[in-house]
């Protein structure tokens, strides 16, 4: 039997996507999102038969409907620029290692994707597209990967690798983002929201405040890089999903808030979120819009996620070259 070809495989995980805008994929790919313990840690007993009973009766049609309004020629924008992202990787790594996409949830799924990397190359380094660390997010696809390594024969082949929440390539990259829609708009904003994906702030304290503590070093390392002043700045969470107490302060309430303060101009980013998706393209850029509006605001200004950016793809790139030698004699 013949080695692989490839000397390191990087699959670039990210959370995945509908296959389509329609209340029949959108009930499939909650179900399987939903349904991951590791997203909700609810008792099983009490979260399956409300979000089976509750949600997925009550739900899929009107999110289809807010997909369908960011749907593209070319898909699902998260897909699609991760398909991108994944492909001009791919284009700029040595002849020996490579880049694939893959997703936690829908298809291709994480498991297919690193048995096909595997296959393919002599190692596999996941990258989960995840800077803030969570379990809902890094820790899931870290677990997935955890369970394909002891299938394919341990970690001596197949293991996950960070991208810091203030790595330099990729805060470049979001200060490049930044920079380019507020040149665009043709003068900076009054104030800045950075927001982040909120997590119940009970999970935070059981991961010792891990995930607020990677957001705050990227927000600081943010404001630095554009040399802003943070008294013009708010950091933020958004998408709270169930009862509870998450993270604040709430996005929504801040943009509305600011807008009722006579903030008239405001930029909005979201660093958490690599690729733009529901939350981004229609939470902040439709539904926060509309509110800072309504509230006295005049401009609001979303700042496209990073995707694709030269700047991100060099920092996973010196990721695979560390990662390519790992378990090696």
């Amino acid at each position: 039997m013949t080695n692989p070809r490839l000397d390191c495989e990087l699959v670039l995980a990210n959370l995945g996507t509908p296959r389509e805008p329609t209340p029949d994929a959108v009930r499939a790919f909650l179900d399987e999102f939903l349904s991951d313990p590791m997203v909700v840690d609810w008792p099983r007993a009490l979260w399956l038969p409300i979000l089976r009973g509750v949600v997925l009766r009550k739900r899929p049609r009107a999110v289809a409907e807010l997909y369908a309004s960011i749907w593209t020629p070319d898909g699902s924008p998260l897909r699609a620029q991760t398909q991108l992202l994944a492909r001009a990787l791919d284009a700029d790594l040595a002849d020996e290692l490579a880049a694939s996409p893959a997703y936690r949830y829908g298809t291709p799924s994480l498991a297919d994707s690193v048995r096909a990397a595997a296959s393919r190359a002599e190692r596999v380094v996941v990258v989960p597209l995840f800077p803030q660390r969570t379990a809902s997010s890094s820790g899931s696809v870290e677990r997935e990967v955890a369970r394909v390594a002891t299938e394919l024969g341990g970690t001596g082949r197949v293991r996950c690798a960070a991208l810091a929440p203030d790595d330099p390539g990729y805060v470049e990259a979001l200060r490049d983002r930044v920079a380019a829609t507020f040149e665009a708009a043709g003068a900076p904003p009054e104030h800045l929201v950075v927001s982040y994906h909120g997590i119940p702030a009970r999970v935070d304290a059981r991961e010792g405040g891990r995930y607020r503590e990677d957001c705050e070093r990227t927000t600081a390392a943010l404001l630095d890089a554009l040399d802003w002043e943070p008294s013009r700045a708010t950091h933020a969470y958004q998408s709270k999903f169930g009862p509870g107490r998450w993270l604040e302060p709430a996005t929504a309430e801040r943009v509305t808030a600011l807008a009722r303060q006579g903030v008239r101009r405001l930029g909005v980013v979201a660093p958490g979120f690599l690729t733009d998706g529901l939350e981004t393209l229609e939470e902040l850029g439709v539904q926060g819009r509309e509110d800072f509006l309504a509230a006295g605001g005049e401009e609001l200004y979303l700042v496209p996620a990073v995707a694709d950016h030269p700047a991100l793809r060099r920092s996973l790139a010196r990721l695979a070259g560390r990662s390519a030698g790992f378990g090696a004699a």
